[in-house]
């Protein structure tokens, strides 16, 4: 490969494999609703913390979709992935961009609500 390969690497092209969070357990067991929930509360609130709204809404569609679609948005949305979870992302400007494991999965010890 040599150095080119490595220069090619940088920029857009440097997007890593996103893959779902390794299976994760919530300090005290939720329902589905609970967990439902708190995603809203997270959505609302994030762009409220810096950043650009459309990296938000980026993330939050890949956090929702499968994760061959998800890496589609990602990819097109310019995110820089940190972290191949995407808990730790970042956009073009250096903006930082933190996702908590709640909005990307489901802890195992989720309720299952009847």
């Amino acid at each position: 490969m040599g150095c080119s390969a490595s220069k090619k690497s940088r920029g857009r092209g440097n997007s890593k494999k996103i893959r779902k969070p390794k299976p994760w357990r919530h300090s005290e067991p939720i329902t589905r609703t609970q967990l439902m929930q708190m995603r809203e509360e997270f959505w609302d609130t994030a762009p409220h913390y810096g950043g650009q709204r459309e990296i938000w809404d980026a993330l939050r569609a890949a956090a929702e979709a499968e994760l061959s679609l998800a890496q589609a948005i990602i990819d097109s949305a310019g995110v820089i992935v940190q972290n191949v979870d995407l808990t730790v992302c970042y956009d073009e400007r250096g903006a930082k961009y933190e996702l908590p494991k709640y909005v990307l999965s489901e802890p195992i010890n989720v309720i299952r609500e009847n």
